[in-house]
């Protein structure tokens, strides 16, 4: 296994506060929501306006392609698998001991410690994904104010519908891209 992941999480961090302050930002500072309402109201509002249902199952398609594609490509696949198998062995180890005992304590630090890694490696995409997604979100919370009460499937939010699709589409995808 090599270096990849055991670095610190101060770019996350970053892209995570940067997203914090533009949302917070949203209202009060019109370039943000201007900028981003001039680029995604011809294009993806549009989409919306021609079919809501379908539009919106586009859009979450292809957010969901994107993520995928950025977590096949902007992590090292063959660390993920190797740290996922020895997490996978020890927990089978961990299954036949007896909670408590000094053997399944160790074993559990052990699982413990390769967290961490498992985790700075999965969520370096989040560095590329997080502002746009929060510019994207509240985006779309400012045209559904608009647009009205619309239900998804006659029950769903956009919200709702957006996180149901994302997970089902994600799930799919990352089958199809072999996404560890």
């Amino acid at each position: 296994m090599n270096n990849e992941g055991k670095g610190s999480f101060t770019g996350i961090f970053i892209a995570m506060i940067a997203s914090l302050i533009i949302a917070s930002l949203w209202n009060s500072v019109s370039f943000i929501s201007g900028t981003a309402h001039a680029i995604l109201d011809p294009s993806l509002g549009v989409l919306l306006n021609w079919n809501y249902l379908g539009g919106m199952s586009f859009v979450v398609l292809i957010m969901a392609l994107i993520t995928t594609l950025l977590q096949k490509y902007g992590t090292d696949q063959e660390t993920m698998a190797e740290l996922k198998k020895e997490q996978k062995e020890l927990n089978e180890k961990m299954k036949g001991l007896e909670r408590g005992s000094k053997e399944y304590t160790e074993m559990a630090m052990k699982s413990m410690q390769m967290m961490s890694p498992m985790m700075k490696l999965s969520m370096r995409p989040a560095i590329y994904t997080a502002v746009p997604f929060i510019l994207l979100f509240r985006w779309f919370s400012d045209f559904f104010a608009i647009a009205g009460d619309i239900k998804f499937l006659g029950i769903f939010s956009w919200f709702w519908f957006y996180l149901i699709g994302s997970i089902v589409f994600s799930s799919i995808l990352r089958k199809v891209f072999k996404v560890v």
